[in-house]
């Protein structure tokens, strides 16, 4: 972040930490008057929330459908500002926002010289929840990243960010180096809700089939890790309620889309606890079996 070039990304910078020290109050109000601001600007995101909304919640009506693409609206751009708090916040700031459950399972996988998979999908507050897991357990959480390559200055000041406040960084295409670091005994933050179109199997995720990656427990047979599924979810008064929790994946790594299939009710389990906190605009069903067309065509 040395160059000329990257002055501007300084100043960017600079300004997220000033937001991300704002008052928990004030982060949310301000999250609620951006949501009014992102819904003429995402009209494209917007469209693939709805088609989603509609597949998920097929049995609610259009003005209920409607109502949850709202709270989304407005959940999405409180989540901006919380990765703002993920990366920048001084610890001060955060202090007594979150219950944290389920770190007796990392320590436990500690003592025991394991790395641990967290695994998690498309949760909104991921990166936060992985903060207040570092902070809670005094240690290091590190988590598979994109890489901005293309921007590097970009890359930096998020890579600083994150190595300092949550943990080593693993790029989502560096198999190996994700192995390297569970075998260390490391901790890895993980969301395999991906569609990949190769190296998937169908499995149901709200009744919908989902292509969902199988190639987890490979990854996790490679890292000698053990799997533990981690969620997030901000209640009413603001707080967080941080979960970590042995569901018993380790018992499917033999079979990938079994596997694949008990992380998808998971992670429906988890998305239900608080809807509009998941990421909806993401395509998660542009891939479909054989003869269906994407439900995302206009």
């Amino acid at each position: 972040m040395s160059t000329p070039r990257c002055f501007g990304w300084r100043a960017i910078g600079a300004v997220a930490a000033v937001l991300a020290r704002l008052p928990q109050r004030a982060t949310l109000a301000l999250g609620t008057a951006l949501g009014v601001l992102l819904r003429p600007l995402l009209r494209r995101r917007w469209h693939v929330a709805r088609v989603n909304l509609a597949l998920c919640f097929a049995a609610e009506s259009a003005v209920e459908r409607e109502q949850r693409l709202h709270d989304h609206q407005c959940a999405l751009a409180v989540a901006l500002l919380e990765l703002l708090r993920a990366w920048f916040a001084p610890s001060a700031t955060l202090d007594g926002l979150a219950e944290v459950e389920g770190l007796p399972l990392l320590r436990d996988a500690a003592a025991k010289g394991q790395g641990v998979l967290l695994l998690t999908g498309h949760l909104m507050h991921t990166e936060l929840a992985t903060r207040f897991v570092a902070e809670a357990l005094g240690a290091p959480v590190g988590g598979v990243v994109r890489r901005y390559r293309r921007h590097p200055c970009l890359e930096r000041l998020l890579d600083a960010a994150r190595t300092r406040r949550l943990g080593p960084t693993v790029d989502k295409f560096d198999t190996r180096g994700m192995a390297r670091h569970l075998r260390s005994g490391g901790r890895l933050v993980y969301s395999a809700d991906q569609d990949f179109r190769e190296g998937h199997a169908f499995v149901p995720f709200f009744g919908v089939p989902a292509a969902t990656f199988v190639g987890t427990p490979q990854l996790a047979r490679a890292g000698r890790a053990v799997v533990r599924f981690l969620s997030m979810v901000r209640g009413p008064d603001g707080r967080y309620r941080v979960r970590i929790a042995d569901p018993g994946l380790d018992a499917h790594l033999d079979d990938p889309a079994g596997f694949a299939a008990q992380y998808m009710a998971l992670l429906e389990a988890a998305v239900r606890e608080a809807p509009d906190q998941y990421l909806w605009v993401h395509r998660r069903f542009k891939t479909r079996p054989p003869g269906e067309g994407s439900p995302y065509a206009r």
